[in-house]
């Protein structure tokens, strides 16, 4: 039999983690050949350079694509889609693969699924179905009516995606590949690195023996205009806590200039003692340091997903992962530091909730990979009602 050429396309420093394993079970199929595209913010370094985790994990890289367009803003999020059309297409000629695999719901992500769509290359889509808030919202969708298969994390999303007119037998339940990271460090009793050593960052570096909260924030699209004004609210809160706080800094969206100074300016006016700051860690890492986190702050996606396997408390800030299904580990707040407050004070007394399933049991590459090793090869498709 020979090889299907699989192309991946990573997009933004989460994009890896949530198909990590995934990459791992293509380059170790016997009928798959994997093709890894770097791109977009992944790329740079002031988002964390992903790409060098990804090339010091094992993996070759068959082609970069430089598309992210400064600014920070809405026009530039289009323009960044857009120069990542034509640049996907290129790389897309030149590979030839036999399925492409686009990841999840970032603005980028819609780029991959245009090409690959235009230039009739059967295209997988991973983690499709889900509901949020933010732009990911019409990403995610409008990807599913593009992709061919549709590789779900949850029941919930896969009854979705069949509700959006797609065919049954190309919609898999394979849990998320996120989680199967999160299988593989759930046991570990204590942090087995010291986060200051291995990453660096800037700000202070107390002790975190007796422990301590993490803190992701990035900005809503749909409401970047007010990103500033979201995470003071978070700094005034996090400001008053004894704990220490490790926080990391947010993703290349639409707003990411007002989180950012935002957290400069709060930081120059105030004496943070308790307060480290990092751009990224490697997946498993991260995920190591979360679970034996009191609690996780903010409103990033791992604090619904992972955090529900890993059974971390999490106080979920704002609309960015609206109705987004979860376990029991999650306090929803407004952007307001009194609640947000309270929240944290009710998460850190409980240091543990039962473990979810809902995102999966962490096999989800492999079954991923397998599926690709034999589904058929197609581009067309027409709605299923």
């Amino acid at each position: 039999m020979s090889h299907r050429k699989i192309a991946v396309v990573i997009t933004a420093r989460p994009s890896y983690s949530r198909v990590k394993t995934v990459l791992r079970a293509i380059k170790d199929h016997p009928n798959l050949e994997l093709q890894l595209i770097v791109a977009a913010s992944a790329l740079l370094e002031r988002y964390g350079s992903a790409v060098n985790y990804i090339e010091n994990d094992g993996f070759s890289i068959a082609a970069k694509v430089f598309n992210v367009l400064e600014g920070e803003n809405l026009t530039a999020a289009a323009k960044t889609t857009g120069i990542g059309i034509l640049e996907l297409s290129t790389v897309f000629d030149n590979l030839k693969p036999d399925i492409v695999v686009t990841v999840a719901d970032r603005f980028e992500t819609m780029a991959t699924a245009i090409a690959a769509s235009y230039m009739n290359i059967p295209l997988a889509h991973v983690q499709g179905g889900e509901v949020t808030g933010n732009i990911d919202e019409k990403v995610r969708h409008a990807i599913t009516k593009l992709a061919d298969y549709h590789f779900v994390a949850s029941e919930d999303a896969k009854i979705r995606v069949l509700k959006l007119g797609e065919e049954v037998d190309s919609v898999f339940n394979t849990g998320c590949p996120s989680i199967d990271i999160a299988k593989a460090i759930v046991q570990t009793k204590t942090l087995p690195f010291d986060p200051y050593q291995r990453y660096g960052g800037v700000g202070s570096t107390p002790d975190l023996t007796k422990g301590y909260v993490v803190v992701m924030q990035h900005p809503v699209t749909t409401e970047y205009k007010d990103s500033r004004r979201h995470v003071e609210e978070t700094l005034a809160v996090v400001s008053q806590l004894t704990l220490p706080v490790l926080w990391f800094w947010p993703n290349v969206d639409a707003g990411a200039d007002g989180t950012s100074s935002g957290i400069r300016s709060y930081r120059e006016y105030h004496e943070l003692k308790h307060v480290h700051f990092f751009k990224n860690m490697k997946g498993d890492d991260f995920l190591n340091l979360l679970n034996h986190a009191h609690c996780l702050i903010g409103n990033s996606s791992v604090g619904i997903r992972e955090c529900a396997y890993l059974g971390v408390p999490v106080v979920n800030i704002g609309t960015r992962q609206n109705r987004r299904e979860r376990g029991q580990n999650v306090i929803d707040v407004p952007y307001k530091s009194d609640a947000i407050y309270r929240a944290i004070q009710q998460q850190i007394k409980i240091r543990k909730t039962s473990k979810s399933l809902v995102y999966g049991d962490g096999n989800a590459g492999v079954a991923i990979a397998n599926h690709l090793s034999d589904v058929p090869l197609k581009f067309h498709k027409t709605i299923a009602y």
